[in-house]
């Protein structure tokens, strides 16, 4: 098995899960006592949210390409970076390392495709949803994506950085999103992309009429398929 390097912390919550769904996939797919070989480095997000705050998206490539590097030279084989939004600076990272990375969005425009769909709803951050680096990485690859109204999009946002990234999981922010993804359906999405590693913890499968394409189980898969070719 390849050693993987994760660029977590954005947020831990959801590099927690990360962690937690990549050694339980290690555990189902070898059996025994497997687990992942993972190297982690785990920034602060506070620091980051700044960064993205205030529009200052080449520093924050700046400290992720710093961060990839050492775990380029601590022995990492494959690079993931645990967060849909930071990949709007992907290419800093990639730049600065040889280690190859494992774009999710490529990921998340495999799963669609191989579903047979062509026309998704986006949820995400502020960032991811309404900046192209993420949905024309998707596009790319002859996927249609709808993004919610911007009403919508604001309450998506709130609740991943007032209530989830902090591990606050209201029922009341659920029943919000599941309205977001029926209008997005009744706009012609054919599937719903949970573009925000943190959403996972709020909604599923069970609150949506369309298929769910949970983008930090598909990350984890396709590392642990990169990490074990």
């Amino acid at each position: 098995m390849r050693r993987i390097g994760l660029l977590g912390g954005m947020s831990w919550e959801s590099s927690a899960l990360f962690y937690d769904l990549l050694n339980r996939r290690v555990a189902e797919r070898l059996g025994g006592l497997h687990s992942a070989r993972v190297l982690m480095s785990s920034v602060d997000f506070a620091e980051v949210e700044e960064l993205q705050r205030t529009g200052a998206w080449d520093a924050a490539g700046e400290l992720l390409a710093d961060e990839a590097r050492r775990l380029e030279g601590a022995g990492a084989e494959l690079l993931v970076l645990c967060t849909n939004t930071m990949h709007k600076v992907a290419p800093a990272i990639e730049a600065a390392t040889a280690v190859p990375l494992l774009h999710l969005g490529d990921v998340t425009a495999a799963a669609v495709k191989a579903s047979g769909l062509t026309t998704v709803g986006l949820l995400g951050t502020r960032f991811t949803m309404e900046q192209h680096f993420y949905v024309d990485r998707i596009a790319r690859h002859g996927i249609g994506v709808v993004v919610p109204a911007a009403e919508d999009r604001e309450v998506v946002h709130r609740v991943i950085y007032d209530e989830l990234v902090l591990g606050v999981v209201r029922d009341e922010s659920r029943t919000a999103y599941r309205g977001v993804i029926e209008r997005l359906v009744a706009r012609g999405a054919e599937g719903i992309v949970l573009g925000c590693t943190e959403i996972e913890l709020l909604v599923g499968a069970d609150d949506s009429p369309v298929p769910v394409f949970a983008t930090t189980q598909l990350h984890v898969d396709a590392a642990l398929d990169a990490a074990l070719a």
